[in-house]
């Protein structure tokens, strides 16, 4: 039975990113290139190795030029989440290509990067971090494949495997679907977005900074910068 469409319009989506990717702070590559004598040479070794900039000329197999943004606010941010796909891939996407992942609230969107960086530290058995995150705020307005009340896509929630999603979302992209609307996974009462089309990503700003600490247990404390 084919997924339902259901409209969805948003104004303040949330989407957070470390706060080290933050496009106007320096490059990390600054501090380590000894002077500004190798700083030239060091980036341009990096670019030859950044996905997005792959992708802007047409060298990733996932995702083409053509559907990358240009000449918005922070479009290398949202180009950035299409172009740097985790090797695993994520619930809605595999490793070719990436997607704008976003909750309706803060809290959904906090318990989200709670559970997926607890599961990085539980894998080194050390559950101490301290990691700053940047808001990002994103307009919808369009009609997604809803999730939130098909019974029989259940096992595209499950909490311990993406198999059964990605092999939704490859058949959806496949057909031209623009994203998916579905329950958080990590917090039961959170809706999420997946968006497709970097193009449908709109008026992204900067919202509030948050900081995570994890002193020696899976759940961090959460404050406000």
């Amino acid at each position: 039975m084919p997924l339902p469409l259901a409209r969805v319009r948003r104004h303040n989506t949330h989407r957070l990113i470390q706060s080290k990717y933050s496009p106007k702070e320096d490059s990390v590559l600054a501090l380590i290139s000894g002077g500004e004598d190798h700083l030239a040479d060091i980036f341009e070794f990096d670019n030859a190795t950044n996905d997005r900039l792959l992708a802007e000329h047409q060298l990733l197999p996932g995702i083409s030029a053509q559907e990358l943004v240009a000449g918005v606010p922070y479009a290398s941010v949202v180009n950035a989440a299409f172009t740097h796909a985790q090797p695993e891939g994520s619930r809605f996407n595999g490793p070719d290509r990436g997607a704008w992942y976003a909750a309706f609230d803060i809290r959904t969107s906090q318990a989200e990067v709670a559970f997926h960086q607890s599961v990085a530290l539980a894998e080194i058995n050390r559950f101490f971090d301290d990691v700053s995150y940047d808001d990002y705020l994103a307009e919808f307005n369009c009609d997604f494949h809803d999730l939130r009340n098909a019974s029989e896509s259940q096992n595209c929630l499950d909490p311990n495997s993406y198999v059964a999603s990605q092999k939704l979302a490859l058949e959806l992209l496949e057909s031209g679907s623009r994203g998916v609307a579905y329950p958080s996974v990590r917090r039961p009462t959170g809706t999420c977005v997946c968006c497709f089309q970097p193009a449908l990503v709109t008026n992204v700003r900067k919202g509030q900074r948050y900081r995570f600490i994890w002193d020696g247990k899976p759940t961090p404390s959460i404050t406000r910068q």
